[in-house]
């Protein structure tokens, strides 16, 4: 069976995860593998080469390549945190193993490839609607990207996504290029070129049906990739 990581938030020394991650990895057909909080390189080394793709979960506020100064309302990732996720999406970019960032874990994406941040895109970007649930935001429409891997996996144009950042995506560096905006700009999804790396700014876990293609995505790469790998 196909096995597929979720990274998990860090509050209190204490790991959470909402189910609903691992419904949605699951119901994709995958075996869903809770990511422990691992503090070396070698032990999450030993972790990656067990999992066959990636799902990086929501979390606080990204540093790397940040663009002005955090809000009050979100805090910065824990250490702890920040330096096991970062590890473990070393290892599975260096397998070729796919890979899914929800919100933080599409940040992190960017980030890591050399792209920035805004801090509080809202206050950032005159027009910008308000996208923290959190400030009162609720439901907003992203436009696809015509042509992308995520317009091909979703099959619409346009779609209502759930509102949870106050951060957004500034410059998006290669290998990447954006798969969809809202309607005020901001970056609601972003894909390498053959869209075994998928970052989306909203939270599909969280979306039922509609976002099912996306979760069956991932694991339909993770089992491409597996069976690459193994007839090599």
């Amino acid at each position: 069976m196909i096995r597929i990581g979720i990274t998990t938030s860090f509050e209190h020394d204490e790991q959470r995860l909402h189910h609903l991650y691992v419904q949605a990895v699951e119901q994709a057909g995958a075996l869903p593998l809770i990511v422990p909080m691992l503090t070396s390189e070698a032990a999450t080394q030993a972790f990656a080469d067990l999992v066959d793709g990636l799902v990086i979960s929501g979390g606080p506020a990204i540093t790397d390549g940040l663009i002005g100064a955090l809000p009050e309302d979100i805090e910065e990732t824990p250490p702890r945190r920040a330096s096991s996720d970062r590890w473990l999406l070393e290892a599975c970019l260096a397998a070729r193993k796919p890979v899914l960032g929800i919100c933080y874990g599409m940040q992190l994406l960017n980030a890591r490839a050399g792209g920035t941040i805004y801090a509080d895109v809202e206050r950032q970007c005159p027009g910008t609607m308000v996208h923290s649930a959190k400030r009162g935001g609720t439901t907003h429409a992203i436009e696809l990207v015509p042509g992308s891997v995520l317009h091909a996996v979703l099959g619409h144009d346009r779609l209502d996504v759930n509102t949870r950042h106050i951060q957004a995506v500034a410059d998006v560096p290669p290998p990447f290029r954006i798969a969809a905006r809202a309607p005020d700009g901001v970056v609601e999804a972003i894909e390498n070129e053959d869209g075994t790396v998928l970052g989306v700014q909203f939270h599909p876990e969280r979306m039922g049906a509609a976002m099912a293609p996306l979760f069956r995505h991932l694991v339909d790469q993770a089992r491409a990739r597996r069976h690459t790998a193994h007839a090599a």
